[in-house]
């Protein structure tokens, strides 16, 4: 029987390549986002992650239907990948804004994997969180979003140590990702985008499929004896000092 991943926030730039990067490994993928459209899966489910994971009934049904997708062998791979960013200074953010970010990038993966412990237990299976570079090294106006990711990354080793050996949890901690949407803001700037590059040593930025190798391995039995760890994807950037020379 093939081994199978559910995968959220399967439309954005990550998502795609996450959803292709583990059917192409041969895995069923369910996938799910809160817009409808498509992606390489076997069967895509229309949810909002952060309404879902505050609905207990919801949750509930989400949990019999993944069941059911899943048959005998449990759930191999959970992928948190669903997230938002919403920018703003301290003064600025209000109380919807703060709650919606530690809602969707936050509890959303501690209650999901709650919800399938069953399953992922059933198939010694692994977590694998999606946090970001900005839970270590940020800038201003990602106050909310650096900490939401920087908790994500505590929580991951907490159920790592709390759930182990049921199964594995790790954390991905990418820098800036050639995303649609990150690359839609350079439209008109090129220049920006290559300086962007230049800021890293490896002289360019993440690309989606990097980050979905990523994933990859972390759930494979390559990685059987890693847990409670964050792989920083970031082209060495968080080693660099950017003072002047």
């Amino acid at each position: 029987m093939k081994r199978t991943a559910l995968i959220t926030g399967a439309l954005g730039g990550t998502g795609t390549a996450l959803c292709t990067a583990f059917k192409n490994a041969g895995y069923r993928v369910l996938a799910t986002d809160r817009e409808q459209g498509q992606c390489a899966c076997d069967e895509f489910l229309r949810e909002d992650i952060r309404d879902l994971c505050s609905d207990s009934e919801k949750l509930a049904v989400f949990a019999e239907h993944c069941a059911k997708f899943t048959g005998d062998a449990g759930l191999h791979v959970l992928v948190n990948n669903a997230g938002i960013q919403i920018l703003n200074h301290v003064e600025q953010i209000d109380q919807e804004q703060w709650a919606a970010t530690l809602e969707t990038n936050l509890l959303a993966p501690f209650f999901l994997t709650k919800a399938l412990l069953s399953l992922l237990t059933k198939a010694k299976g692994s977590v694998v969180n999606i946090a970001s570079i900005h839970a270590t090294q940020t800038k201003p106006r990602f106050v909310a979003y650096a900490t939401s990711k920087a908790a994500l990354i505590g929580l991951t080793r907490a159920m790592a140590i709390d759930l182990g050996p049921k199964l594995r949890a790790n954390a991905i901690s990418p820098a800036a990702t050639a995303t649609p949407m990150l690359l839609a803001g350079f439209e008109n700037s090129p220049e920006g985008l290559s300086k962007l590059g230049a800021m890293h040593p490896l002289d360019r930025i993440a690309t989606p499929e990097e980050v979905a190798q990523s994933a990859l391995f972390l759930a494979s039995d390559a990685a059987s004896f890693i847990s409670g760890a964050t792989l920083s994807l970031d082209g060495g950037i968080s080693a660099r000092l950017h003072d002047p020379d």
